[in-house]
């Protein structure tokens, strides 16, 4: 989080505005935050580097502190998408090279900041092309408190810190959600598929509010995988964004227990969606949470 307060007597930016986001934000006792909008900001965790932070140049509010890569948001831009053009602005963040895994707000009422922790599922090198950025480091998690800090970030590190070790994923037993909805999914089990996953997809992009989840009180982006067996295995070749679509070979169950093994292995905090009682049970086994299929068509709206 970086919260910019204007300080009696400061100079404003010495660049004009670029958006009519760029402007200050006056609070009822007077500080001043920048953002009309809102502000948003990107942490971005490289899983062998550690998470990206920005040296500020000397003539920005705290200047030579580390803080993240940010700024205004647009009118009608959402947080998560102003975070990533921010970061693409001032460090050179890749398109597609962050996977958003959960939204942290700081909201004043009348301001807000929103700090967007993205894993790296492209590597790249930041470059500097901003003149708001004096230097961009990858810093290991252990190291970040060594850095002389924006009293804004410092102050919601320690929140932001316990946030990097939650990694929610949900695995969809495709064939039972579809069964739970009588819509003729038996005449063309593929398209049916096809249309739940994309459903999927549109989730996988808004976010999972916390309590779906019993997660700390943010928006999440679990990583999706949807399990698909028989005859809807072929949609598989399509895929989807943001659902990893995984054609079952042989017993649709057996693929989703494993999957769900895979994933609590790997550390994450699993949720299988299924109504289906015998692999409900294999599932919790496996150390998994289980979640019956209304509870996602519930999400899905």
């Amino acid at each position: 989080m970086t919260i910019e307060p204007l300080a009696p007597g400061e100079p404003r930016r010495p660049h004009g505005p670029r958006d009519p986001g760029d402007a200050w934000v006056v609070a009822p006792t007077g500080e001043r935050y920048w953002g009309r909008f809102g502000a948003a900001g990107l942490l971005a965790i490289d899983a062998e580097r550690g998470v990206l932070l920005q040296h500020r140049v000397s003539w920005s509010h705290f200047g030579d502190t580390w803080a993240l890569p940010g700024g205004a948001r647009h009118e009608g831009e959402s947080a998560c998408d102003g975070a990533l053009r921010e970061a693409s602005e001032e460090a050179g963040v890749p398109d597609a090279a962050v996977q958003p895994r959960v939204l942290s707000v700081f909201d004043l009422g009348y301001w807000s900041y929103t700090t967007v922790v993205g894993d790296v599922v492209r590597p790249f090198e930041p470059v500097i092309s901003d003149p708001e950025s004096r230097e961009l480091a990858w810093v290991p998690v252990a190291d970040v408190t060594e850095y002389p800090l924006h009293p804004g970030f410092a102050a919601s590190w320690q929140g932001l810190r316990s946030l990097l070790d939650v990694r929610p994923a949900v695995i969809v037993d495709v064939a039972n959600v579809m069964g739970s909805v009588p819509d003729g999914w038996w005449n063309d089990r593929a398209g049916a598929a096809s249309r739940l996953i994309s459903r999927i997809a549109e989730l996988a992009a808004r976010g999972v509010p916390a309590s779906a989840l019993e997660l700390p009180e943010h928006t999440w982006y679990p990583e999706w995988t949807a399990v698909v067996e028989g005859q809807a295995r072929s949609v598989a070749a399509a895929g989807a964004v943001g659902v990893d679509v995984v054609p079952a070979e042989a017993s649709g169950d057996d693929a989703i227990a494993a999957t769900a093994q895979r994933a609590v292995a790997a550390g994450r905090s699993a949720t299988v969606v299924t109504s289906d009682r015998g692999l409900a049970e294999r599932a919790r086994d496996a150390g998994a949470a289980v979640r019956g299929a209304r509870w996602l068509l519930d999400l899905l709206g």
